[in-house]
């Protein structure tokens, strides 16, 4: 199943918040940078990482690719996690 068939089938979950800043942070690369190559505002993409609206499959592939995050499993555990209410309450 490929990003776009997880998002369409309703398994989209929730972002990690946590996991994704970390990627960002280990990348070195400027959040205001990363959400102007995803064509959205710093706001728009805070709201996404923040889980205040959902990240669209193409963003996520996008993403990745800028994060180098090649790993299916870890791409699954941070944009389509299940679990993060049950890690933040």
């Amino acid at each position: 199943m490929n990003v776009d068939e997880m998002t369409t089938k309703g398994r989209a979950g929730m972002t990690d918040t946590v996991r994704l800043n970390e990627e960002i942070k280990r990348s070195g690369l400027k959040k205001g940078w990363i959400a102007a190559k995803l064509g959205l505002s710093s706001y728009g993409f805070l709201r996404k990482i923040n889980n205040e609206s959902q990240f669209k499959a193409g963003e996520i592939k996008d993403l990745c690719q800028l994060l180098k995050i090649t790993s299916l499993k870890e791409r699954d555990e941070i944009f389509f996690a299940d679990d993060v209410d049950k890690k933040t309450t």
